[in-house]
């Protein structure tokens, strides 16, 4: 009796929206309409004709995910390392790392921007290097890589503090072992530590994914999708159809397709990684 709260908030929030969602995506619905018009699969038939140029979004999306969980997982992982050192002021340093993660994302966007805009130009006036006077926000070529980086200096903190619990759980006695066998430091690391490090990797990849498939508000604030539309999320163009454009039935058809493309990557991606955990 008590699962029974949650389950009714569970259920008029997240269950009947779903089962609404798809009943909707199979419609022409604007908002404003009384009724809906049914239309069958000619939302879902338009998505995959490139006629929404929604796929394009679903390529950046896919692009922007492996970018973010590739670097931000690396670099969590070398500066988890350092930070497990023993040395002064080693947990200003954590704390620095992790104020990111605890700022909305929004802010956080808002804030590079401005870093990106003033910031940067005041840099090239001090400095006179061309590479602070780049458009990184305005150039098609540069404004990918500057939401990738943006979103993985917002994410650090979170994925450091996931490594460092798995580096210091990891049994001292082990490495020691294998340093009285003749094995370095990078030997050690990469034979025993590393394998160790098994449930944290499985964490932190899927985290890391899951984060990365819904990016939407680092892009809002940063781009708004642009320039030319070309920095567009899945979710950013779901959110425009649905609220922006008063396509109802689109937006919903597309927030199915997704749904599915999600579930199936996450759940292949999890499976991956839980058989190579217990291999180790």
């Amino acid at each position: 009796m008590f699962t029974v709260p949650a389950i009714l908030l569970v259920t008029v929030m997240m269950y009947i929206p779903f089962i609404m969602s798809g009943y909707y995506s199979l419609t022409e619905c604007n908002g404003i309409a009384k009724e809906p018009v049914f239309v069958g699969l000619d939302n879902f038939k338009n998505i995959f004709t490139g006629g929404s140029g929604y796929m394009g979004t679903v390529w950046f999306t896919v692009k922007y995910t492996i970018g973010f969980v590739i670097f931000a997982n690396v670099i969590s992982l070398l500066l988890a390392v350092a930070l497990t050192q023993k040395f002064k002021f080693v947990n200003v340093f954590r704390g620095i790392f992790f104020i990111p993660h605890i700022m909305s994302m929004t802010i956080v966007g808002f804030i590079w921007k401005f870093i990106f805009t003033q910031g940067f130009a005041r840099l090239y006036e001090m400095t006179g290097w061309s590479f602070w006077n780049e458009s990184w926000l305005g150039s098609p070529d540069l404004a990918f890589y500057s939401v990738v980086f943006v979103g993985i200096c917002q994410a650090l903190g979170f994925y450091i503090v996931l490594y460092i619990a798995g580096l210091q759980a990891v049994p001292a006695d082990v490495p020691e072992a294998a340093a009285v066998d003749g094995a370095g430091k990078i030997q050690r690391f990469f034979k025993v530590t590393l394998p160790l490090l098994g449930p944290s990797f499985t964490t932190c990849i899927f985290m890391s994914l899951t984060n990365s498939l819904n990016v939407f508000d680092i892009i809002l604030a940063l781009t708004k999708g642009g320039p030319g539309g070309v920095a567009y999320s899945a979710t950013l163009q779901i959110y425009r159809d649905a609220f922006t454009n008063n396509q109802y039935g689109v937006g919903s058809a597309e927030s199915m397709v997704y749904f599915v493309f999600v579930l199936v990557v996450t759940q292949l991606v999890l499976k991956l990684f839980s058989s190579r955990e217990a291999d180790l």
